[in-house]
C-alpha cells in the first residue's frame, strides 16, 4: 500500500464464530497494515495464525480506549496504517470502535469499514420474526432500574427489536422484558455460525423456563416481536383506566368531543352513573 502524509485506519470485520466467515479483503488488508489493534489480542491472535497473517498487535479496549485511543491516533497521523478488529464481528457494533471512528473524522484521519459478518443480523434473518423494520438495542443496561426504564420505551415499538446479552444476566433480563411486553414471541440464539449453534424459540415464558433449567453459557442474541397493533389498539383504549374521573373526562375533551357526549363515555367506559361524571364535569 502507498502511504500519504496521514495514514489510514481501517474497521475490519472478524468471524462471530465460524473462521470461514471472512472476507478475502479483510485478509488482505490484514496482511498489508502496519499495525492491528484488537479488542483481546490473545483472542485475535488465533484468527491471524490460523491464516498466517504476521504483524504487530497492541490492545485497544474499553479500558483502555482513552490512553490508546490518543496513542492510535498519533500513529495514524504519523503515517501508519492500522487495522481495528473486535473479538468478533463488527468494530463499532457495541464495542470502542465507534469511538476511535469518532476521533478519526475530528482529526481529518481517512478510515475504511470493510463489510463483513454481525451476530444482530444472523440471528434476525434466522428468528423467523419480522425482519422489517427492526431496532438494535445491544446490551441492556446491568442495574436493574435503569434497564427496566429503557425496556418501557420500546413497549410501544412495533418494530421487532434486538439485544445481546451476557449469560449471567440473561434469566433477569428476560424476566424484565416478559414484565414490560408480556408473553411476546422471542428467539435467544447462541453460538452463531459455530458447530454448536443454537435457536431457542418460543414466548418470552418459555425462554425464561428453558434458562432456569438449563444455565446459560456464552453471550446471546435475544430477539422479541414488536407489540402487535391489536395489543396496541386495545393499550390504547384502556389507558384510561389509571386516570381519575376529571383526566378521563380531559382526554376526549382534548381529543375534539365536547363536554356532554364526553360525560356520557366516560360514565360507560367506567361503568358508573352520568350524574357522578356530571359533576366532575362541572368543574373543568
Amino acid at each position: 500500500m502507498m502511504k500519504e502524509n496521514k495514514g489510514k485506519l481501517y474497521i475490519c470485520p472478524t468471524p462471530i464464530g465460524n473462521l470461514e466467515d471472512i472476507t478475502l479483503r479483510v485478509l488482505r488488508i490484514l496482511k498489508a497494515v502496519d499495525l492491528i489493534a484488537a479488542e483481546d489480542t490473545r483472542h485475535s491472535i488465533k484468527l491471524l495464525n490460523h491464516y498466517g497473517i504476521q504483524k504487530p498487535l497492541t490492545s485497544y479496549h474499553e479500558h483502555n480506549k482513552d490512553v490508546k485511543g490518543t496513542l492510535l491516533l498519533e500513529k495514524l497521523k504519523a503515517g501508519e496504517e492500522i487495522a481495528l478488529v473486535s473479538d468478533a464481528g463488527m468494530p463499532g457494533i457495541s464495542d470502542p470502535g465507534a469511538d476511535l471512528i469518532k476521533l478519526c473524522i475530528e482529526n481529518d484521519i481517512p478510515f475504511e469499514v470493510l463489510p463483513g459478518a454481525t451476530a444482530f443480523t444472523t440471528a434476525l434473518v434466522a428468528s423467523g420474526l419480522p425482519t422489517m423494520p427492526f431496532s438494535f438495542e445491544g446490551f441492556l443496561d446491568r442495574e436493574k432500574k435503569n434497564r427496566k426504564r429503557r425496556l418501557e420505551t420500546l413497549q410501544k415499538d412495533d418494530r421487532t427489536i434486538i439485544f445481546y446479552e451476557a449469560p449471567h444476566r440473561l434469566v433477569a433480563s428476560l424476566k424484565d422484558m416478559h414484565a414490560v411486553f408480556g408473553n411476546r414471541k422471542a428467539v435467544a440464539a447462541k453460538e452463531l455460525t459455530k458447530l454448536h449453534e443454537e435457536f431457542i424459540r418460543g414466548t418470552l415464558e418459555d425462554l425464561i423456563a428453558y434458562f432456569e433449567d438449563k444455565t446459560p453459557k456464552g453471550e446471546f442474541v435475544i430477539v422479541v416481536e414488536g407489540v402487535s397493533p391489536e395489543s396496541l389498539k386495545k393499550s390504547e383504549e384502556e389507558k384510561w383506566k389509571e386516570f381519575s374521573i376529571q383526566d378521563h373526562l380531559l382526554m376526549y375533551i382534548r381529543e375534539g368531543m365536547d363536554k356532554k357526549e364526553a360525560v356520557k363515555r366516560v360514565a360507560k367506559e367506567r361503568k358508573v352513573g352520568k350524574r357522578e361524571v356530571y359533576e366532575v364535569s362541572i368543574h373543568l
